[in-house]
């Protein structure tokens, strides 16, 4: 899969499920065969994120409701394009939530951040895990969504003996078998605990994917220096070559932002259930400003980022905009009506920047200009550097598809090769008899490297600093050979294949 997450409302102009239709031909033709979206499930007024949905079966009327949606994923599927839904198994939306009326959906054993944890090991709780397996088999049935992403599975309490993911794994496998036709779940999870996605067969809950949170941290800090809150974990070049190499970085590793030791080891754990990206709607729309990573970094970096997701081993996951370098916002927003509550919400906003030491005025959720502001400009996309930025991806998603070694996700054929503290990111990937060796200058300055394997020649695919990428000219050699030394410019990165003769 190549997903790339979009959020209905800001996706285009008009918002809609069917305004996202005409733009599916761009988004086949950069090369993507996955959208994923934000959730859906009706929330209160006609503009947010969708993780204050409070009628898990209802969808969202501002959007296009249940015709919709239909349209536009049958629309998906005859252009070859999956269909990835959001949804939220963790709470329900604080304004208009009256499902603890008429069951106990809810328990008093836990809090998350959001309010009340859904009632997953109380009594009674058999029919509350019933009504949600029953919510992700109501997705997979009549709106023939081919995978789901589970938010944020941490906040999912249970203590059972089968936890409630094993348990909604192993209905989705049913249904699967039943349909003739796979379909996949995918968690968000900040625990680092292979046990999520281990297959049940290994003692673990059998989701097929996570998002690996360590990946993104590791890229983002090395690339802005940033260093509040949970990227004080991360900044050196090390917490990226381990990334990846096995995904998680901190597997069993100390924590400095959480204070003790944490994560598991994915030794074992295929490629293919790690899911990366350089940021998504939780890393853009949680800041201060809104601003998306291209907007934080030089164009060079910023191409340098692209690479290090779409060259990684990994399921690569690309932030609607993200491929054309788009200079909008993305914020948090809402339209609750309940007074009291707008206060809490930006109240609420505003320690969350206090965690990440951030100060200053951020914009009103509340107000329809934050939503506005918000939304993709499509007319910039083939302009100047959005144009060069969207062949960029192009065509570093089209090497993902010719190259055997990159085609195939395996973390046992990277070999990271060791370069000390220098800022260089080194690497090969192979699958069989082909080989890709990268190259990825972290640094502000010039750096020097030599292949050192004797037996083999390469041929350079892909050189960043290329004038053709808007770079500084391509100094690296067309032909690589053993003990040539060469100069990889700031954030340059290098793409080279093994030739097939000695």
């Amino acid at each position: 899969m190549i997903i790339y997450e979009l959020h209905t409302g800001t996706f285009t102009q008009e918002g809609s499920f069917e305004a996202i239709i005409p733009r599916l031909s761009h988004l086949k033709e950069l090369g993507v065969n996955a959208i994923e979206l934000m959730p859906v499930a009706q929330f209160p007024g006609n503009r947010n994120w969708g993780y204050d949905g409070v009628f898990p079966f209802a969808v969202q009327n501002s959007y296009g409701g249940p015709m919709g949606l239909k349209m536009l994923v049958n629309a998906c599927h005859v252009r070859g394009i999956s269909v990835i839904l959001d949804v939220v198994y963790n709470h329900i939306g604080p304004e208009g939530n009256y499902l603890q009326d008429f069951a106990p959906y809810f328990s008093q054993k836990y809090h998350t951040y959001w309010g009340p944890a859904i009632n997953f090991d109380a009594p009674y709780s058999s029919e509350v895990r019933n009504y949600f397996i029953q919510n992700a088999l109501f997705w997979f049935r009549c709106y023939h969504i081919d995978a789901l992403r589970l938010d944020a599975v941490h906040a999912i309490f249970d203590m059972s003996a089968k936890h409630f993911l094993q348990e909604l794994s192993e209905a989705a496998e049913a249904f699967s078998a039943a349909e003739g036709r796979k379909r996949y779940l995918i968690a968000e999870s900040n625990l680092n605990d292979v046990r999520i996605i281990r297959p049940k067969e290994q003692y673990g809950y059998g989701i097929d994917a996570q998002w690996c949170d360590d990946f993104h941290h590791a890229l983002h800090a090395l690339l802005t220096g940033e260093r509040e809150g949970y990227y004080k974990d991360f900044g050196t070049i090390e917490h990226m070559r381990g990334a990846v190499q096995s995904g998680f970085y901190y597997d069993w590793k100390y924590s400095h932002y959480r204070k003790t030791y944490f994560g598991s080891s994915t030794r074992g754990v295929e490629a293919f259930r790690f899911v990366v990206c350089s940021q998504n709607h939780d890393q853009i729309g949680n800041r201060l400003d809104g601003r998306r990573l291209s907007m934080l970094l030089p164009f060079e970096a910023a191409k340098l980022a692209a690479a290090a997701i779409l060259l990684s081993p990994f399921v690569p996951l690309l932030f609607m905009g993200e491929e054309c370098a788009a200079d909008t916002p993305f914020y948090y927003f809402v339209s609750h009506s309940d007074e009291q509550l707008i206060r809490a919400v930006r109240e609420g906003r505003r320690k969350e920047f206090q965690v990440f030491e951030l100060k200053g005025d951020f914009p009103d959720p509340q107000e329809a200009g934050t939503f506005a502001a918000s939304k993709l400009d499509w007319k910039k996309r083939s302009e100047g550097k959005h144009g060069t930025m969207l062949e960029l991806y192009r065509t570093l998603i089209r090497l993902r598809t010719e190259l055997p070694a990159l085609k195939r996700l395996n973390k046992d054929g990277v070999r990271v090769k060791e370069q000390g503290s220098t800022p260089l990111l080194v690497y090969t990937r192979t699958w069989e008899d082909n080989c890709v060796l990268c190259i990825m200058n972290f640094s502000t300055e010039t750096r020097k490297w030599s292949l050192d394997e004797p037996d083999f020649s390469w041929s350079k695919r892909f050189d960043s600093s290329d004038e053709s990428w808007s770079g500084p000219g391509a100094a690296a050699p067309s032909v690589l050979k053993f003990g040539e030394s060469i100069e990889t410019p700031p954030y340059c990165f290098l793409v080279y294949e093994r030739n097939r003769t000695k």
